[in-house]
């Protein structure tokens, strides 16, 4: 439906708010409504239920993860629009370098700015036309209000009487009584230079206010992001550049030159701070707040709370919603200095932990390899060996999740991506997780200490610039791991973590292997899906043992769950047992209570997930490699050795057929596909 056209008057205005073409709200009522009109979606991490916003899910690169900061964020933002004790605090995400911190502030200013893009939810504000006229202004004909004031502001002072006010707002604007109480929710009175000029207007008018409204231009207020209006950002700047003029603003000497009143606030140039470009309704982005000297948190101080730009006794009200970042280092040594204490009480401190899901962070790992093809050094087509993501992933993880004496790494890393850990439960995590967020150290909780995302853009940079890499024009899996050794030696400065760093990096090689074994299993059968049909059968065999409708040939039919078709199944006894065997369930009763649980975990999983695989069952996973290994090729080593020693034709030919698989059905290159096949032939890194 297209909007209509206004004119420029501030009755015109009125009549667009009035037919709800326009509106009027605050900075933290436009953002929670941005947020809260769209998608929203209830999902369950770490063992709890939350809300995951779809607005930060939307994009070519959005937020991932970051579920419960996102929850903190929205409240508060929401708290603040119903008139909550938010707004007179700022929002300060505090946590280690690297792990999303100004990403996701970005983000949301951009999302902003495009919300505000579309007609309906516009900002507008207001220019005072003919000043030259009044006298005192000198060529200064056309004054814009310094601290973007939306005409509604405007039209709820333009008599010095309140009653005078909603009089004409009730009259001229044609609101009901409720609609006009609820404008005075958000009034504030006009900036100094706003009331003074009006005041002057008046006078030169004679109070007539059909002739002051002449004056009157309504006009949006301007979205360039380069502007910094609407979003801005003020980043710490040492101590002998930075000073309060950056935030708030100075007296302005070619104004100076044209206002003989020296009483006249517009002699303050508010524009030159970040404060007043953002005041309209905007979003101020503080990076790195308590990096900024003393003098400039005691301003951030009394903007946070009052919500008021002052200079010289001056004042001009904003309306901003105020959005900090720290590093926890910065934080603590802020704390540590106890007379600044009042700010960090106004301020609503949300700890940010780094990505603790290895799937998700598969999308992480994605943003730092990028979207591009890469090339060599010779210009070359680069190419990316399939394992690559996972592996680099699976080793930043780990090095994120704190030690625990309830859960082994590997399980706290499958139980934190929402995936099966043997015996152990999500109960166990969130107990974990719980137990380590009492500690008053805020780097010992969860996911709060590790290697962020800057460490591991570092690791594939290190990688892409490898002779290795280059030469073989790929970017081979096992490489990363030397990449991330050189990066926990060089940028981890403590011990402990580097050490704990370390082992993780042991721990990652192994699960390495073992996704190995799987794919040249997939190789040797000739068929991508081996395997996963394999754990499948092995599935299916177990809820089909003991069936009712079981005839002597041991044949079971049963639905597909993902086609939906009646399929049969030969239910091979020696297959399972030869499976619980490798799995180390020995007695009759251990393997009836895996049976149980295999059971147990198909019944909650593939009613949420028709497509749900068992893949993320590593022990079940390579208990079935290792039995097909066995029974197909009589074991592994046998297979080791065939690749290994190709002096026969019948090897050579194996040999041949797995890299023609690896390269046609697996997505290798010929590269990655012999360097996996040689990895694979190694006893490196076994479990």
């Amino acid at each position: 439906m297209p909007v209509k056209k206004y004119d420029q008057s501030l009755l015109s205005h009125l009549k667009a708010v009035k037919e709800g073409n326009r509106r009027f709200e605050n900075a933290f009522q436009g953002v929670a409504r941005m947020i809260l009109e769209e998608k929203i979606e209830k999902v369950v991490v770490n063992g709890k239920t939350t809300y995951d916003f779809q607005i930060f899910r939307n994009g070519r690169k959005h937020v991932i993860g970051m579920y419960d900061e996102l929850n903190s964020f929205v409240s508060f933002v929401k708290d603040a629009a119903e008139g909550g004790s938010s707004k007179e605090m700022a929002f300060v995400l505090v946590g280690e370098p690297g792990n999303g911190k100004t990403f996701f502030v970005e983000f949301l200013c951009s999302r902003y700015r495009q919300f505000l893009s579309d007609e309906r939810n516009r900002k507008y504000t207001f220019r005072l036309t003919g000043m030259g006229e009044l006298g005192g202004y000198g060529r200064i004909s056309t004054i814009e209000s310094q601290t973007y004031e939306d005409p509604m502001i405007l039209a709820m002072n333009l008599f010095e009487a309140e009653e005078e006010n909603r009089e004409f707002l009730a009259k001229k604007g044609g609101f009901s009584d409720p609609e006009i109480d609820r404008f005075y929710e958000n009034y504030r009175p006009l900036g100094a230079c706003s009331g003074y000029m009006w005041n002057d207007i008046r006078s030169f008018a004679g109070g007539k206010i059909e002739d002051m409204l002449k004056r009157v231009e309504i006009i949006p207020v301007p979205l360039t992001e380069s502007l910094g209006t609407v979003t801005g950002k003020y980043a710490a700047k040492d101590k002998i550049t930075s000073s309060a003029v950056d935030l708030l603003g100075e007296e302005s000497i070619q104004r100076l030159l044209h206002i003989t009143d020296t009483n006249n606030p517009y002699r303050f140039d508010l524009r030159r701070g970040a404060l007043a470009r953002v005041a309209g309704g905007g979003i101020h982005f503080s990076d790195e707040i308590y990096k900024n000297k003393k003098d400039l948190v005691q301003v951030y101080l009394g903007v946070i709370q009052n919500r008021v730009i002052e200079i010289d006794g001056y004042k001009w009200p904003i309306d901003t919603l105020i959005i900090a970042t720290s590093n926890n280092s910065e934080f603590n040594r802020f704390l540590a200095e106890k007379e600044e204490a009042p700010i960090v009480d106004r301020c609503r401190v949300c700890y940010v932990s780094h990505n603790t899901n290895y799937r998700m962070q598969r999308d992480l790992t994605y943003y730092a390899i990028g979207s591009e093809t890469k090339t060599t050094l010779a210009k070359e087509d680069l190419h990316q060996d399939p394992n690559l993501n996972y592996a680099t992933s699976a080793a930043a993880v780990l090095t994120r999740l704190p030690r625990s004496e309830k859960l082994t790494p590997v399980e706290t890393m499958k139980l934190a991506a929402g995936e099966v850990a043997g015996e152990k439960s999500i109960k166990a995590l969130a107990e974990v997780i719980d137990t380590l967020n009492q500690e008053p150290d805020i780097t010992k909780r969860f996911g709060q200490k590790g290697l962020g995302q800057r460490n591991l853009g570092r690791a594939v940079q290190l990688l892409m610039e490898s002779s290795e890499t280059n030469e073989g024009r790929c970017m081979f899996a096992y490489d990363v791991f030397e990449a991330f050794d050189r990066i926990i030696l060089d940028y981890v400065p403590d011990a402990n973590d580097r050490a704990k760093y370390l082992e993780d990096l042991k721990i990652a090689k192994t699960l390495y292997r073992e996704r190995i074994m799987t794919e040249m299993f997939n190789a040797y059968m000739d068929e991508p899906q081996a395997i996963r049909k394999d754990v499948m059968n092995y599935v299916n065999m177990v809820i089909g043992i003991d069936a009712e409708n079981l005839g002597p040939d041991r044949m079971w039919k049963y639905k597909d769950p993902q086609s939906g078709e009646l399929k049969a199944l030969k239910i091979d006894e020696r297959f399972v047992k030869s499976i619980e065997e490798r799995l180390g369930l020995k007695t009759e009763e251990q393997r009836e209570t895996f049976r149980t649980s295999i059971r147990k975990i198909y019944g909650q999983k593939i009613s949420v997930d028709p497509n749900y695989d068992f893949m993320d069952n590593l022990e079940l996973v390579k208990a079935v490699t290792d039995v097909r290994l066995k029974s197909d090729i009589a074991g592994a080593g046998s297979l080791i050795g065939a690749l290994a020693n190709r002096t026969n034709e019948e090897n050579q030919k194996l040999y041949d057929r797995m890299i023609r698989t690896m390269l046609k059905k697996l997505g290798y290159c010929t590269t990655c596909a012999q360097k996996t096949i040689e990895y694979f032939c190694t006893q490196e890194d076994e479990a």
